[in-house]
């Protein structure tokens, strides 16, 4: 079951990695209309739409994916810790 694990942390740990690409993406004009940032906003845009509905703008800035990262590694740890409890890690 540990290997379970490792295997979701990785997959988190990458996601959370795109995550980041496709934010900086957009500092750069006309990077999320090429065909590797629509392909991020596939995997990205639906994650991060649950946070940009709750959270508005401040100002020009949009902190939602700060709090998207957060949750997830969050959500992960909170995982982990439900595998150690059941015994299952």
């Amino acid at each position: 079951m540990g290997m379970v694990i490792g295997l979701l942390e990785n997959l988190v740990f990458i996601y959370t990695i795109l995550l980041i690409i496709y934010i900086f993406m957009s500092w750069f004009p006309g990077a999320r209309e090429s065909s590797f940032g629509s392909f991020l906003g596939r995997i990205c845009e639906p994650y991060l739409d649950m946070f940009r509905r709750i959270i508005p703008p401040l100002g020009m800035i949009d902190i939602s994916p700060i709090v998207a990262i957060f949750v997830l590694r969050y959500a992960m740890v909170g995982l982990k810790a439900l595998f150690e409890l059941l015994g299952l890690y």
